[in-house]
């Protein structure tokens, strides 16, 4: 039996024990809830590693729960939703979900999502008491504002740092344009992606070795981007 428990939230009671079977025939300890309300007691009430999140919920929709949870806590989050437009996906992920996984979708994949949320949630703890990070080979010194790759100091930008330190504070995790946008340049910025793309162009040719074909920070069609977590 494994240590981490998993909530699931979910209303759909066949949908619910499909999910529940998958994870106790992977070693994984459950708890359950039907809404919200069940969802936030549950989290409250007991060490929750991880949280499969339905948006549809009966009593208020699963992206508040997302917004109350993001209040007091970095518990990982995957949705788990019907909803297959690329704004829903953006506006969960903006709003603090770790992942999106669209229904339907298999135990092979659900699983596979679940492992990758809990590896980065371990790495996130670790690197919480780091100020050097490294993926391959770049790396960043968050205390001294430094960047190197494969050992010699680059120079970069202010601008460039932020965007990098962002990602590697994130890495794994796929990020919005309009999230780094509202972290790099501020809410009050706007959505024009012309300015964050240009940044971006301007850090891969100084980090990677073949800009059109990135190793570090790749493009989420229709998403955003995210460092690749090695």
């Amino acid at each position: 039996m494994r240590s981490e428990w998993i909530l699931v939230v979910e209303d759909d009671a066949q949908i619910r024990s499909f999910i529940t079977y998958t994870l106790k025939q992977e070693g994984f300890p459950c708890l359950t809830a039907g809404n919200a309300q069940g969802a936030l007691s549950q989290l409250v009430s007991n060490q929750i590693d991880l949280m499969l999140l339905d948006l549809g919920l009966p009593d208020f929709d699963g992206m508040e729960v997302i917004k109350k949870v993001r209040e007091w806590s970095e518990v990982p989050i995957i949705v788990v939703s019907a909803r297959d437009q690329d704004n829903e996906k953006a506006a969960a992920l903006d709003g603090g979900a770790d992942d999106y996984l669209t229904k339907p979708f298999s135990a092979t994949e659900l699983m596979a999502r679940i492992r990758v949320a809990l590896r980065h949630s371990r790495r996130t703890s670790v690197a919480t008491q780091q100020t050097v990070h490294s993926v391959g080979g770049l790396s960043i010194d968050l205390e001294r504002h430094l960047v190197f790759l494969d050992g010699t100091e680059l120079h970069v930008t202010p601008m460039e740092y932020s965007l990098l330190s962002l990602l590697f504070r994130n890495m794994g995790k796929v990020l919005t344009t309009q999230y780094i946008i509202r972290e790099i340049y501020g809410p009050g910025y706007g959505n024009d992606t012309q300015a964050l793309r240009a940044l971006m162009a301007g850090l891969r040719r100084k980090i990677e070795k073949s800009p059109a074909k990135p190793r570090y920070i790749l493009t989420e069609i229709g998403v955003g981007y995210r460092l690749v977590d090695e």
